[in-house]
């Protein structure tokens, strides 16, 4: 199915949801709708948290997903509509569902010698010391949410336990993930093409949610300063996160530089957000395309790969 055989059909933009970050969902989906409207195509916007989100399926040529976290990043609503027939945006139920769960991925990449950082999962009975004194500080987050939902440091044994009490606030496990000291880097994914990689700077203790959609004081520095090397090597290691887990389409990569310079994956987004203060925009911005055309390769390249 091409654009132009769309401009005869239906596009839904499914927004919202029910997961921590449904405002950021609803954000970006305004985003997405605008784009789609600026192409001359009939858009419907659809919340899967209401009643009859079903029923407004009916008729719709495909799905433009802009969920964020559980719900819809999951694989959940990827599977959905793969069932009703429904193409969709982005990757499958296997991408999708693999990225959302940060300890799997993790294991995945430390089986193919892709560096990430060190990790352990928390429960009631964890050694609290014991994590500590393995990885030294840590990052404590839900494992299966994203925009830092839930997310602290903790470099002690008592702060490791306070730290899981706010990460199991949110469903699914806990993650300690050991602290890298250094840089944060992003890398938009759009097809085989990693875009041109951010350095994220904050005042905050870290990229918080915070820092990513309510602070004005966030720098995104773009060129991030790394030499023509360098970015091949952040790409190349991006690309090969994103595809190892069975990713497609777009998405987003997170990456820390420690003090050798070693580069670490942290995630992989398969639904970043797409509000003013969004990464993915940003990056495709420096690569010379406006959020309608960023919109309209999402669409093709969906469309090219789930006929």
């Amino acid at each position: 199915m091409s654009l132009h055989q769309l401009r005869t059909g239906k596009i839904a933009v499914l927004l919202g949801g029910s997961s921590g970050e449904r405002e950021v969902s609803l954000n970006s989906g305004q985003t997405v709708i605008e784009a789609l409207q600026s192409l001359n195509l009939d858009v419907i916007a659809i919340d899967p948290s209401q009643p009859d989100w079903r029923a407004k399926l009916d008729g719709v040529s495909v799905a433009f997903i802009v969920l964020h976290g559980p719900g819809g990043e999951d694989g959940s609503m990827q599977g959905a509509l793969q069932t009703l027939g429904i193409p969709y945006t982005g990757s499958g139920v296997l991408g999708s569902a693999l990225a959302m769960d940060k300890p799997r991925s993790k294991q995945l990449w430390q089986g193919i010698d892709l560096a990430t950082a060190g990790f352990v999962t928390l429960a009631e009975d964890t050694d609290w010391q014991g994590v500590i004194d393995r990885f030294g500080k840590v990052f404590v987050k839900p494992a299966s949410e994203g925009s830092s939902l839930g997310m602290s440091i903790a470099g002690s044994a008592s702060a490791l336990r306070e730290s899981y009490t706010l990460a199991s606030q949110y469903a699914g496990e806990v993650l300690a993930e050991q602290f890298i000291a250094g840089p944060e880097y992003t890398v938009a994914i759009l097809g085989d093409q990693a875009l041109p990689s951010i350095r994220l700077e904050t005042d905050n203790a870290f990229y918080d949610y915070e820092a990513k959609y309510v602070s004005n004081d966030t720098r995104y520095h773009i060129p991030s300063g790394l030499s023509d090397s360098e970015e091949a090597e952040i790409a190349a290691l991006s690309l090969r996160a994103f595809r190892s887990l069975g990713c497609a389409v777009w998405g987003r990569v997170d990456v820390m530089r420690d003090a050798d310079g070693r580069f670490w994956v942290l995630e992989v987004n398969t639904v970043p957000g797409m509000t003013s203060h969004s990464l993915v925009p940003m990056a495709a911005a420096a690569a010379g395309m406006a959020i309608p055309e960023l919109v309209q390769r999402i669409l093709e390249l969906s469309l090219a790969g789930k006929q």
